[in-house]
Order: structure tokens, then sequence, then C-alpha cells
């Protein structure tokens, strides 16, 4: 799908909302996936699109083996071929996203643990270029994360406690209740079988759903993480 003929509702207000997975020590992260959607408050797509890192796939095979799910590394491969997944380098994927981000006139950027995946993204960029370009998105733009939304409007409720409780939904140490994307999810939907997939585009669709679940509240929200 050309984003380019996509109509624009100037009336909305449309939102990026990004996932990306990473390689590398998790305080050096680097990404090799990134995915990432247009949508409303309600969580309606409007544009969506899933970008391999060359650089990563091709030129970083060692480092690629120390992703996290590098288990799921052959599966993007397969995906490429049947074409549901793009190859381009990461200037490609910044400049596609940024023309998608002036197209729908966003300035918005959202993310689950939307620190990770901005900074992320920028160290990315640094590693690639050998810090020519600093920054993935364009000047003055808004990274909210929807962690914090959540944490705020979600799982504040005490109908989460008791369904956490109810579900063994933990943090590995046991000691404090999970407030993961897919434990989100899990209680949006009351799915608990539902299991998240790490992978970008996949994660993007529950963090889109999540987003709009937290606004359907109609809370006052602090959203924002830096500008």
């Amino acid at each position: 799908m050309d984003f380019k003929k996509t109509k624009v509702d100037k009336r909305k207000n449309y939102k990026l909302v990004v996932d990306i997975e990473t390689a590398n020590f998790i305080n050096d992260a680097l990404a090799y996936d990134i995915g990432f959607a247009v949508c409303d408050k309600k969580g309606d797509i409007y544009y969506e699109n899933s970008f391999m890192i060359a650089e990563m796939f091709i030129d970083n095979k060692d480092l690629l083996k120390s992703a996290y799910y590098a288990e799921k590394i052959p599966k993007y491969w397969e995906d490429y071929r049947n074409k549901k997944r793009k190859l381009v380098t990461l200037a490609t994927a910044k400049r596609e996203i940024r023309q998608v981000m002036k197209h729908f006139n966003i300035t918005d950027v959202f993310a689950y643990n939307a620190r990770f995946d901005a900074t992320g993204l920028n160290r990315t960029e640094r590693y690639i270029t050998k810090s020519k370009c600093r920054y993935f998105f364009p000047y003055g733009t808004k990274i909210h994360c929807i962690m914090k939304m959540a944490k705020q409007v979600l799982f504040t409720q005490k109908s989460f406690e008791k369904f956490a409780h109810e579900n063994n939904l933990y943090t590995p140490s046991g000691k404090f209740l999970s407030n993961t994307a897919e434990t989100a999810y899990k209680y949006i939907t009351r799915d608990t079988e539902f299991s998240e997939s790490h992978t970008g585009l996949e994660d993007v669709h529950i963090e889109c759903k999540i987003m709009a679940k937290c606004y359907a509240q109609h809370k006052a929200m602090n959203t924002l993480l830096w500008t």
C-alpha cells in the first residue's frame, strides 16, 4: 500500500505507533526490526509497514545472534520472501517514516516503553552512521509512552488487580504485578491465552489497541516522555 495514496482527513489527529526489536546488550540495544502504524485515538489503523534493517540483517549477522528473540530471525526471512516485510537500509526506513509523518501531519509518536524504542532508534542511527546523524525522528517530535498511560488509567483499576492475581500476572521476581504490553492486552481483551509476538509490526497492533483503551477511559493522563 502506498501511503501517498491514502486520503488524509484533516479533522483527525493522527498518531504514529512504533515498536522495535533489538540485538546487542539491553543498554546498548540496536534495532533490526522497525514496525509502525498510523492510527487515531480509537486505534483505527490507516497505514502500516514493517522494516528489516539491512545493516543489521546483512552486515551484522554475528551481532544479530545476540538478539533476545534470535530464534525468530528465520521467520523474518520467510516473511520477506512472502513480501510481508521489507528489507531496507536504516536511511530508507528513516526517510519513509518521516515522509509518512509529513503526509499525515504527525508530530506525536507513541510506543509501549517509549524510552527504550526512542533511544534504541537514536542509538542505531548513531551506530550505523558513525554519529554523522544522531536523531531518528524529526526535530520537535513529541514522544509519548503507552505504558505510562496504562499505569495511570488501566493498571490502577481494581478490576486489573483482581484479574492479574487470578491469572498469575506478576513480574519475574513475583513481587509485583506485571505491567507489560502482553499483560495490558490480556486485561483489556480478557484473552488470558494471548502471547505477545515480539516482532515489531505485530506488537504495534496490540499497542494501538492499548493506547485506544487508555484514551477511552476519558481521564487526564500525562503521556509525554519528551520532545
